[in-house]
């Protein structure tokens, strides 16, 4: 394998992720198990198995409506992802765990000393997938009358970062644990330091009550794609996840994010960049195909349209189908919501016409799950066109969240592996060690590493007293 490529393995604690309406097939009824974490045990012992780097798990903090998801139980309800992290990780040994957590719906101290706390449970493989949320439905649970807009909420997110860089970074330096017995020291309390970050939106003394964890600092992931999407990920990410659904989007994708990193003075090859691959698997091309015409024979297509309204900010409900892909492509870019969402949908035909209709091209492609079918040899044979449009890697995600992994990685792993596109044994190390190859800590030329602390607040004579 001449470039490692890079294998997540995509979850959500919730009865449907993509596969919208599947559970009421015998082959989708496995999903009832998605509030036990038996299951989920399974999934990432067999993630393990197949030499997959991490679990990675997605989370919404709302719901997309409330008539269709709900009642078709596509991302709702929704558990807690942190809640399972240290079950999952006392059961593997190597496997890295990658959280959703979006800035709205957690104060940044509670979530640094979350993230330290597991990262030293799990020995170094905790990961955090950045996002800034997108439902308005999740906004208005944390008090808010909507979404906050698009640009303003990496804004937000920037200060969210900038304060956990600062517990995790710049809080305790190197040399701050000493268990020395002959001093009496079991810590150096002059290598403690409060953060005492004021901002727009956090007020935050410190110091971190956690010690440094192997990382320090979690790996980071995130995915974007609008112009305020990718400034965020060059100045923060360490994975981010492209929208693109062809290796020639991909290829273009990848030179825009190349040539910023080096402007903000970071090596491209400190931001590894991964795209979605879901797939249909049989023992030949007619038995995958045949799965895949099953699969979407048994799409709720309600709940389908639900869910890419939610995402989208564009109420796909009331889109007449003879609307124009161009008309579309208008409304979206105006959108508050996920603006990368749509160009997913146009990339997924290369040759889409814009005064193409949608209900012609999309509501049936785009987006579902298992959008490429075909053997495990033509599988490696479209993860090698991947390759070689310069990915570094893909989120797997599954037809079914439980019950699905055993057949990937029985079937299409040993290929990948023989094809040397794929992993066979797993590097020693932290989660970022295996990743990176270059220590556990994060890259010197990254944002978090080049912060300052705070000077503390002056005392005001009230204070004084």
């Amino acid at each position: 394998m001449t470039r490692r490529l890079i294998y997540n393995g995509f979850l959500h604690l919730t009865p449907n992720h993509h596969s919208h309406g599947y559970w009421r097939t015998p082959e989708g009824q496995v999903q009832y198990g998605y509030s036990k974490l038996e299951p989920y045990v399974h999934v990432v012992k067999t993630l393990e198995r197949g030499r997959f780097d991490t679990l990675f798990i997605a989370d919404v903090s709302g719901v997309y409506d409330f008539e269709h998801t709900i009642r078709a139980g596509s991302q709702f309800p929704s558990a807690d992802p942190i809640t399972i992290l240290s079950a999952l990780g006392l059961a593997t040994e190597h496997l890295g765990l990658a959280v959703t957590s979006n800035i709205i719906q957690s104060h940044p101290f509670a979530f640094a000393r979350q993230l330290s706390s597991l990262d030293h449970y799990t020995n170094g493989r905790v990961g955090w997938n950045i996002v800034t949320s997108y439902l308005t439905n999740g906004f208005q649970n944390f008090g808010y009358d909507s979404i906050v807009p698009h640009d303003d909420r990496y804004k937000w997110a920037q200060e969210y970062l900038d304060v956990t860089y600062k517990l995790w970074e710049h809080s305790w330096e190197d040399g701050a644990v000493l268990h020395d017995a002959a001093t009496n020291r079991f810590f150096d309390r002059d290598r403690i330091h409060r953060i005492d970050h004021v901002g727009d939106h956090y007020r935050v003394a410190g110091p971190h009550i956690v010690e440094p964890s192997p990382q320090r600092t979690p790996v980071l992931f995130q995915a974007g794609n609008s112009t305020a999407g990718r400034e965020f990920a060059v100045r923060n990410a360490e994975v981010t996840f492209l929208p693109s659904v062809t290796p020639e989007a991909a290829a273009h994708d990848i030179a825009i994010l190349d040539d910023l990193l080096r402007h903000n003075g970071r090596d491209p090859s400190s931001l590894k960049k991964i795209v979605t691959l879901s797939t249909v698997i049989g023992s030949t091309e007619e038995e995958a195909k045949r799965k895949q015409a099953y699969l979407h024979d048994n799409t709720d297509f309600a709940a389908f349209q639900a869910f890419l309204s939610g995402s989208s900010g564009i109420d796909y409900f009331n889109v007449p189908p003879e609307t124009k892909i161009g008309d579309l492509k208008r409304q979206y870019e105006a959108s508050e919501h996920v603006r990368s969402g749509f160009r997913r949908l146009i990339d997924a035909n290369p040759n889409l016409d814009l005064d193409s209709t949608w209900g012609d091209h999309l509501v049936k492609t785009a987006l579902l799950p298992g959008r490429f079918a075909g053997t495990p040899e033509q599988i490696a044979d479209e993860v090698q066109r991947w390759a070689d449009a310069g990915v570094d890697g893909f989120n797997v995600v599954p037809i079914t969240t439980l019950g699905w992994w055993d057949e990937w990685v029985d079937n299409v792993v040993p290929v990948l592996q023989a094809r040397g596109l794929a992993q066979t044994e797993y590097a020693p190390g932290t989660l970022r060690q295996k990743l990176f190859g270059n220590g556990d800590r994060l890259s010197d030329d990254h944002h978090a590493r080049k912060l300052t602390l705070d000077a503390p607040p002056a005392r005001t004579q009230a204070a004084v007293a």
